[in-house]
């Protein structure tokens, strides 16, 4: 990506002010789904934020809140200080939002599209034409500016919708899922204009199921699951609890009950697959020396690949127990 020059929107402070600041957030839909119960969460200015949680767990829909296209149930939300409830014009100011789903105007050319969006935030047209093309350029879409967006590839469009949430120079940046669909080779230069504008001061909250992503841009990260905040740590404290790998091992005689290892989380998949967690302290001889000793015999074995799913599983599980103690 093209290096964007410095925004004078993007403040530059001593003390940092809570970028978003969430209380008791509560969203119950109409059918009786609780989407979100009660969750807590704080942004500090000038931080890159990760917000995970697996199909269904909530983040789509606090995304949603935070920027007034749902309506929640209960609870506050405040943004660089300004309250939704009473200054929403205010808060909705600072925040620039990229959707999950593209919801670009295919009609309209790419130039106008951007434009357009300037002027919906009081942007002066000559200043937002400026903007239009310091992002369009940014983003590789500069030769693309009078095309009208539906001739545009899915990774185009998604390059084209995170121009338009930069146009009126957010402090505040949402990306919902940015990257899904998208070759990894414009991933990781979206993930460097990423870098380059948080570098500069703006405020990011990402969601992602990546955890490379996460990992790789975020210094800060909360979970959610079941409509619940189940962590809210640093990346690197949340990372080092990857301390166990998963393998699945295919067995050569049919067993029908979860065998008992000594030492070791054991679940049975089917009548000849079993998953067993190993921990960075133990290694893989001990492991087939246990199996052997209780009569299993391994005719392959291959490691679990969600690095994310394994995090995931730790951590609700640990609530789970966490609650029913």
């Amino acid at each position: 990506m093209h290096s964007i020059p410095a925004s004078q929107s993007v403040a530059q402070r001593t003390i940092p002010l809570d970028a978003l600041v969430i209380k008791q957030l509560r969203k119950v839909y109409a059918n009786g789904l609780e989407a979100l119960k009660s969750i807590d969460l704080t942004v500090e200015e000038g931080d890159f934020f990760a917000l995970l949680g697996p199909n269904g767990a909530g983040k789509t829909t606090a995304i949603g809140i935070i920027t007034s296209l749902i309506n929640k149930t209960s609870g506050q939300i405040s943004v660089f200080g300004r309250d939704l409830d009473r200054h929403r014009d205010a808060a909705k100011s600072f925040i620039g939002v990229v959707p999950q789903e593209i919801n670009v105007n295919v009609f309209e050319t790419c130039a106008t599209i951007l434009i357009n969006q300037a002027g919906y935030y009081g942007v002066p047209r000559r200043l937002a034409k400026a903007r239009a093309q310091k992002y369009l350029e940014a983003l590789y879409l500069w030769d693309r500016r009078d095309d009208i967006a539906r001739t545009l590839s899915g990774g185009m469009k998604r390059r084209l919708m995170i121009a338009r949430a930069l146009v009126h120079e957010p402090r505040l940046l949402m990306l919902d899922e940015p990257t899904a669909g998208v070759d990894i080779e414009i991933r990781r230069s979206m993930w460097q204009l990423m870098r380059e504008l948080n570098d500069r001061g703006m405020t990011i909250i990402l969601t992602t199921h990546y955890l490379e992503e996460a990992e790789s841009l975020c210094r800060n990260i909360a979970i959610i699951d079941e409509g619940r905040i189940i962590e809210n740590d640093t990346m690197a404290n949340v990372v080092s609890k990857l301390q166990r790998e998963i393998f699945v091992l295919t067995l050569q005689e049919a067993i029908y009950e979860v065998p008992e290892l000594d030492g070791y989380k054991v679940r049975l998949r089917n009548q000849h697959e079993i998953e067993v967690e190993v921990s960075k302290e133990q290694d893989l001889n001990t492991l087939f020396g246990t199996l052997s000793t209780n009569g299993l015999h391994v005719s392959s074995m291959r490691t679990k690949s969600s690095r994310l799913e394994e995090l995931f599983m730790g951590l609700v599980e640990r609530k789970t127990e966490e609650r029913s103690a």
